[in-house]
């Protein structure tokens, strides 16, 4: 986004991020305590913290168009956070992937007539879940990209397969020089890259190559986790998992077990992304694979 000023938001506790993944449970019993901020990017184009995934609002002519969803419990709240900045209803919710903490929240918006967009992987692991509230479904579903309209402009979608999961997608704001990233970005921090769902550390690298590519150093990124970015934070990230798998790989091809690498641990620079889900045991065991 050329001509606004970068948005400097505080980040948000990692340590309870743990809380949104792996304890969905807990994170739902205290969403009385969670407040949602609004905050202004560029222009008609905002980003919500609460408990969960970032998101991501655009404002169009005739409508809201809403990223990702966070907790089913929070769904007042968000709604509340987004009147204060639009009187405009909000008629679409995208989501990045399939993962609790983006989409738990989409029955009540969806229930309200709101339309639920996703990857048709997304659609697939989420009917797939029992647990899962049948009304948050996916109405409308794709295979590599799409443009969903916001009044005159349309909000452009694009598919990244096998990088965090097989149903990542990544959002570009129509004038304004903004994407949301989903969970493809974990500001300074180890990723979640779900093996057991289609993500691969080779395809998470090679997704975020892709994006940067068409980035500019002026432009600003909703990460799934953390504050607002840009092109060089997303970069760091980029780095920091090739340098660390080439000293996984390096201690692999020497014939240690992961077992082994662990115990050796990764260079003491890398100390700081590790983080209560995402831990520097999981993290090797992760590019170990």
């Amino acid at each position: 986004m050329r001509g606004f000023k970068l948005v400097q938001l505080k980040q948000t506790a990692w340590a309870a991020l743990v809380l949104l993944v792996a304890a969905p449970a807990w994170a739902q019993a205290n969403l009385a305590e969670v407040e949602v901020k609004a905050t202004q990017v560029a222009g008609n184009v905002y980003m919500l913290t609460g408990m969960g995934g970032n998101i991501g609002v655009y404002v169009g002519d005739d409508g809201v168009v809403m990223i990702d969803a966070q907790y089913q419990g929070l769904a007042d709240k968000i709604t509340a956070a987004i009147a204060a900045v639009t009187e405009q209803p909000i008629k679409t919710l995208v989501n990045t992937h399939f993962h609790g903490d983006h989409t738990d929240g989409n029955a009540p918006f969806a229930r309200n007539g709101v339309m639920v967009v996703a990857h048709e992987n997304v659609k697939t692991r989420l009917a797939a879940n029992d647990k899962f509230d049948r009304d948050g479904l996916p109405k409308v579903t794709f295979s590599d990209g799409l443009e969903v309209k916001a009044g005159s402009q349309s909000v452009r979608l694009q598919h990244y397969p096998n990088g965090h999961t097989d149903g990542d997608v990544v959002v570009w704001f129509p004038q304004a020089n903004v994407i949301h990233a989903g969970d493809l970005f974990f500001v300074d921090r180890f990723p979640f890259i779900d093996l057991n769902a289609g993500g691969n550390v080779q395809g998470f690298i090679d997704n975020v190559r892709a994006v940067i590519a068409e980035l500019d150093t002026q432009t600003q990124i909703i990460p799934g986790h953390g504050p607002l970015s840009n092109r060089a934070d997303w970069l760091r990230l980029v780095h920091m998992i090739e340098a660390t798998r080439e000293e996984v790989l390096t201690l692999k091809q020497q014939g240690m077990s992961v077992e082994q690498v662990i115990e050796h641990g990764l260079s003491e620079q890398w100390q700081a992304w590790s983080w209560s889900f995402i831990n520097e045991e999981r993290w090797i065991r992760t590019l170990y694979q």
